[in-house]
């Protein structure tokens, strides 16, 4: 336990924009009154560490082809067993002409995926590099180039669609190829055949298999492709989702906190606390950070993310509990329950801007009270 809150003080951060006194985010891991600063104290917040984002890392595609197996033409024999062979034959045509048709729907996909990712990482690196420079809050060319990544996502997307239709149809084929190379061997159990029938057979057999080996191949490139293609969707999505937030606030912020949390998570017992036991738990307990909202448009996200990013790269399993608390005594003449539904509405938006960072909601608790220390709204911030 005493490992821990050490951890947990290296996060000490004074986020700027939300302050007790004098507008700025204080930190409250101490446990102490952020009152007892002196003016000269509270008026030097810490400068949030800045966040280096990581290259972005295209889904790595395979680079197999699939050319159709060469059939060899057979005589007809005139028996039973030649015309079976001949008409198996032509099933085997059909199947390399499918083959000939995946291979080049496989590998249009893939040279189109590689366009696009390559687009992506453009307009990223022209959106980060100005992020780091610094520019204005909602800055239109940056909004612009968001907007054309999302585009481009969306495309990725398209083409992991049409890689999914790809794969049934392929699967499809490949499930004919094995009903045919299993027809092959049975029919050298047929009478009325001669000599030359099993020697076709032999060959359409061995071309069968080929083709099955060829189709079962493909198959396995695209279930690869496919899965690696959602995989880069999903976190790119939570990184974008995230830079969104970043151009909102013309600051860098860094890649989505759901990258970070999963990296190295291993599985948890699941609790279900009641609401009030949530409450109780916090007895004792230093927050991590505490937005205090006594002035609108408070700017505390480009803070709690630094916040929070620490937490995790501490400990990456983290869950974290958000507690809206509202002052026991009524402030600026409202009562109390319209003190407690305003703290509220600030907790939600508090848990908004941790989603928007990809922070999953269901590793996220609400929760609400009273404080006759608080004189006004505050939000708190612990980690679990």
């Amino acid at each position: 336990m005493a490992l821990w809150k050490t951890a947990v003080l290296g996060t000490v951060i004074l986020l700027g924009g939300c302050s007790f006194v004098d507008q700025s985010l204080l930190p409250s891991l101490t446990g102490e009154n952020p009152s007892g600063k002196s003016e000269e104290q509270a008026a030097a917040p810490a400068e949030p560490a800045p966040v280096q984002t990581a290259p972005i890392a295209a889904p790595q595609l395979n680079t197999g082809t699939f050319q159709p197996v060469p059939i060899q033409p057979g005589a007809p024999t005139g028996t039973a067993v030649g015309q079976k062979v001949v008409a198996m034959r032509a099933d085997l045509a059909r199947l390399e002409d499918s083959i000939g048709t995946h291979n080049n729907q496989l590998q249009s996909l893939r040279a189109s995926t590689a366009s696009e990712a390559l687009q992506y990482q453009q307009l990223i690196a022209q959106i980060n590099a100005k992020l780091q420079v610094g520019t204005t809050p909602g800055n239109p060319i940056l909004v612009s180039d968001w907007s054309r990544a999302q585009s481009v996502l969306e495309r990725i997307d398209g083409n992991v669609a049409s890689m999914n239709a790809l794969s049934n149809a392929t699967a499809a084929d490949s499930t004919n190829a094995a009903f045919l190379l299993e027809s092959a061997r049975a029919a050298y159990g047929l009478s009325g055949a001669v000599d030359e029938d099993h020697v076709q057979l032999a060959t359409l057999e061995d071309e069968t298999n080929k083709t099955v080996v060829t189709l079962d191949r493909l198959v396995n490139e695209l279930s690869d492709d496919t899965n690696r293609q959602i995989l880069y969707l999903s976190r790119e999505r939570a990184n974008l989702a995230i830079l969104s937030v970043a151009v909102k606030n013309g600051e860098l912020f860094g890649q989505s906190l759901a990258n970070r949390a999963y990296s190295a998570a291993s599985p948890l017992a699941m609790e279900t606390p009641t609401r009030a036991g949530r409450v109780a738990s916090l007895a004792g307990r230093r927050p991590l950070v505490v937005i205090r909202f006594d002035r609108p448009d408070v700017e505390y996200e480009p803070a709690l993310y630094t916040a929070v990013s620490r937490a995790l790269a501490r400990k990456p399993n983290a869950d974290f509990d958000l507690v809206a608390v509202a002052p026991s005594k009524p402030i600026h003449g409202s009562s109390t329950a319209l003190a407690v539904d305003e703290s509220k509405r600030y907790a939600d938006a508090v848990m908004r801007s941790l989603a928007n960072m990809g922070l999953p909601a269901d590793r996220i608790t609400l929760s609400a009270t009273t404080s006759s220390a608080a004189e006004t709204n505050e939000v708190h911030v612990y980690v679990r």
